[in-house]
């Protein structure tokens, strides 16, 4: 079993709040230099764990300036799969895919698991997944620093649990690419247990930040801006620009191998 983030990290967490704040007041230059949309795209952002919408709604912003069409789930407060939730998402899935075709999406945490349950399900209706410290690699959710809330809403949740009772790495592969960002600055789940299993279309990119602050990360931004600005059928693992290396822990990593999961 993956040991949870430290405590201290867990209360580092704050950080989110300044991060915010940052990415607000870069978000003007960021839609200036980030790569846009060369073509119709759709997007659907899921957001974490106790998070609505709202959470997401930064980055759907900025994206939607990058000629992205984005997409909020619509399902109010993710507190975990319930019949609601579950039932929610397949039709939102189905309605995507009838009135937009293939559709992107971007998972923060739970959402992200969402995300690639929904991709492994559909795998037709969805082009790529990007999580952000989603811990697809754990059994349970006794493994993260939020498993307090999450077990206090159990009774709550579908037999019909979408998220995996099995890590991802004795899974079959996902059929659609996947690119992981997550944080060792992580407060709330074990970086560890995000890391893609080393396929040809699997990605793991590190960047520096708290879990709360990824969805509105610029690093992160960066990495989901250039995942989505490729052509379909044309996935290629990322490397981030000269300038941008400071930006990225493993970028000489990223240069000559993927981060592989341990």
């Amino acid at each position: 079993m993956a040991q949870r983030p430290h405590p201290l990290l867990a209360l580092l967490e704050v950080r989110a709040a300044p991060e915010l704040g940052f990415f607000a007041a870069t978000a003007p230059a960021m839609a200036a230099l980030l790569p846009r949309a060369n073509v119709d795209r759709h997007v659907l952002v899921l957001p974490g764990f106790m998070a609505g919408d709202s959470s997401t709604a930064p980055l759907r912003r900025l994206l939607g300036t990058l000629g992205y069409q984005t997409h909020g789930w619509g399902l109010g407060r993710n507190i975990g799969p319930t019949a609601e939730i579950v039932e929610g998402l397949v039709h939102l899935i189905e309605r995507l895919d009838r009135e937009k075709g293939p559709i992107d999406v971007i998972g923060w945490s739970l959402g992200g698991l969402f995300a690639r349950e929904i991709a492994r399900l559909a795998p037709a209706t969805v082009r790529q997944v990007i999580t952000l410290g989603s811990p697809f690699q754990t059994t349970g959710p006794d493994e993260s620093n939020a498993s307090a809330a999450f077990t206090a809403l159990r009774s709550r949740h579908s037999d019909d649990i979408m998220i995996p009772r099995i890590p991802s790495w004795a899974r079959e592969p996902m059929e659609v690419p996947t690119t992981s960002v997550y944080t060792k600055g992580d407060g709330v789940v074990s970086w560890h247990q995000c890391l893609n299993r080393d396929l040809p279309e699997t990605e793991n990119v590190e960047v520096y930040g708290s879990h709360c602050g990824l969805g509105h990360n610029p690093a992160a931004t960066f990495v989901i801006a250039d995942r989505l600005a490729q052509a379909n059928d044309d996935w290629t693992p990322f490397r981030p620009p000269r300038p941008m290396r400071s930006f990225f822990p493993n970028a000489d990593v990223l240069d000559t191998d993927r981060v592989r999961a341990a």
